[in-house]
């Protein structure tokens, strides 16, 4: 009597495979999501961060601080940045805090940093009252 009269067969049957290859492609959809997921995390945590203190550093190298307010953008550098500076002296004898604000991202995802500082620039009474020490440069609130 042959194997074939007694009802076995030799392979899977079409609902089998059906099962085990819906089985494999979601858990290979599911690794894919993971990886996708985690080079999202690694690409956010190796964009560059903006150097607050580069503003200052620049305004610093200044001769000429005046009160007000001014903003602007980073360029191509950080293109969904903006950065603010408030400058207001505080005495009478030249010493001017600056407060810088720089926001980065867009929508929910906005990061805000701050850096106040202490600027001090000499002001006394030159020939003739005229004040020096101010302005030698270009002012802050001009280009």
């Amino acid at each position: 009597m042959s194997r074939r009269s007694q009802g076995t067969t030799d392979g899977f049957s079409l609902l089998e495979v059906m099962v085990a290859v819906a089985i494999f492609f979601m858990s290979v959809f599911a690794i894919l999501e993971l990886v996708s997921r985690n080079l999202r995390y690694v690409q956010n945590l190796q964009r560059p961060q903006i150097d607050i203190g580069a503003l200052a550093a620049e305004l610093s190298l200044t001769n000429s601080v005046e009160e007000g307010v001014e903003s602007g953008d980073f360029g191509d550098l950080h293109p969904n940045a903006m950065w603010r500076r408030e400058i207001f002296e505080v005495a009478t004898n030249g010493l001017f805090q600056v407060d810088f604000v720089v926001t980065e991202g867009k929508g929910r995802n906005l990061a805000e940093s701050r850096l106040s500082i202490l600027l001090y620039r000499r002001v006394t009474d030159g020939p003739g009252g005229a004040p020096m020490g101010r302005p030698m440069g270009r002012p802050v609130g001009t280009r």
